[in-house]
């Protein structure tokens, strides 16, 4: 009963945690009562979903249990005593909220666009929907910012703290006032989707509930600004369709990381990207002299891969050229790190070799560095640097899943270097 009731308990955070949240944020406005309540929810679940079973709505049992939570922490503090006459008829019932509706806006568009009001900064607007929406923790999104855990968690704090003292609306904002916050929306919901697709920590490659609950949302917000969305947006679902298509393909029957020139062809999702490459053509068209953004231009890239039958007919050049525009309009390392790869793909190891050296500073703590710059090692002879390399990149990986796939490849350069 103790296993049944923690899966229960797991699975509800992990596919609702973003729900419930922003359920309790639009009832109470208050992200710091929300994110609490429901976090005591969730342990009361373990407890008493043990002792009594499973309910047969469990996530409707987490939000009327943190409603309770929540009412009782505002009668504790006295400030908030008017607050709570206009939550009076918030009285347990127990009808399920209606999670699944696809009306426009829905709690969660609203938080969104809650978080990445104009009055916090960039990374504040990212990062709080990471925590509040995702369920996220504070390294994970740490993390997604290549800054250090404490960092972040003071970051979070002041956006909190920025919205509650600022009173800013819980809403999606007028359709002239959209433009200035969606470039954070966005980025939010790509961060989502990447830390679905890598998960940043743990036995799991995949999470498959954030992919999921980023392209629902990306294609919302298209839904909202139809009938001609900006480019990006298109550019952006497009994106996520074609990683996400390639799910099934990415871990062996073992749950071990298959890389893209080794993967199943025949497992990607081909409903999928029947779906994206019409919404990557259509992002790319020419709209402004400021040619395709950065979503648009990483679609175009994904969708080389998937255009490509076998790994041997992908178009590397062409995908080369994308990088050096996607380069151009979204300066990064982890973007130079990327187009490194792809012209060591095209041109061979030596050039690309030479390219990820020189942002070995920047990137010194991230693993992906690290393992790029061992396979180029690994495939030009230099067993013995490879090895080195392979070293420091398990030395900073999190995920159990990547971990397996770097010491497999540590153990085939020693034992071919021995």
């Amino acid at each position: 009963m103790l296993s049944s009731a923690n899966m229960a308990v797991d699975a509800v955070y992990q596919s609702d945690w973003g729900r419930i949240v922003a359920t309790l944020i639009r009832q109470f406005g208050d992200f710091d009562v929300a994110e609490e309540s429901a976090q005591e929810a969730f342990a009361a679940a373990v407890d008493q979903w043990r002792a009594e079973g499973v309910p047969e709505i469990p996530r409707a049992w987490i939000v009327q249990t943190a409603k309770h939570k929540a009412i009782d922490r505002l009668r504790r503090q006295n400030r908030f005593q008017e607050k709570l006459e206009s939550y009076a008829e918030l009285t347990p019932s127990v009808a399920e909220p209606d999670y699944d509706t696809e009306e426009i806006p829905d709690d969660r568009l609203r938080l969104i666009f809650t978080c990445c009001h104009p009055a916090l900064a960039p990374e504040a607007q990212v990062a709080l929907t990471l925590r509040t929406l995702g369920g996220l923790e504070t390294d994970e999104i740490a993390r997604a910012f290549l800054v250090p855990p404490a960092t972040m968690a003071k970051r979070l704090v002041r956006a909190k703290r920025k919205i509650r003292d600022a009173g800013i609306p819980y809403k999606v904002p007028d359709t002239n006032e959209l433009p200035a916050r969606l470039d954070a929306v966005l980025t939010v919901i790509y961060l989502v989707f990447n830390e679905g697709y890598v998960a940043t920590r743990g036995e799991p490659l995949v999470r498959t509930d954030l992919c999921n609950e980023a392209i629902r949302l990306g294609r919302l917000v298209r839904m909202l600004m139809a009938p001609q969305p900006p480019a990006e947006v298109t550019g952006l679902v497009a994106l996520m369709l074609l990683h996400d298509s390639r799910r099934d393909a990415r871990l062996s029957e073992a749950g071990d990381l298959v890389v893209l020139e080794k993967q199943d062809r025949g497992l990607w999702d081909q409903e999928k990207i029947t779906e994206a490459l019409p919404l990557v053509v259509e992002a790319l068209r020419p709209r402004s002299k400021d040619g395709p953004g950065p979503f648009s231009l990483q679609a175009a890239i994904a969708a080389e891969h998937c255009r490509a039958p076998r790994a041997e007919d992908t178009d590397w050049p062409r995908i080369v050229k994308f990088y050096d525009l996607l380069e151009l309009v979204q300066p990064s390392p982890i973007v130079s790190l990327n187009r490194a790869v792809a012209i060591a793909m095209a041109e061979g190891p030596q050039p690309a070799l030479a390219l990820i050296d020189a942002l070995a500073g920047e990137l010194a703590d991230y693993h992906l560095l690290h393992a790029a710059r061992a396979d180029l090692l690994r495939r030009i002879g230099s067993k013995e640097e490879a090895a080195q390399s392979y070293e420091r990149a398990l030395a900073l990986v999190t995920n159990e899943s990547e971990r397996r796939f770097l010491e497999r490849r540590l153990r085939e350069v020693q034992s071919t270097a021995g």
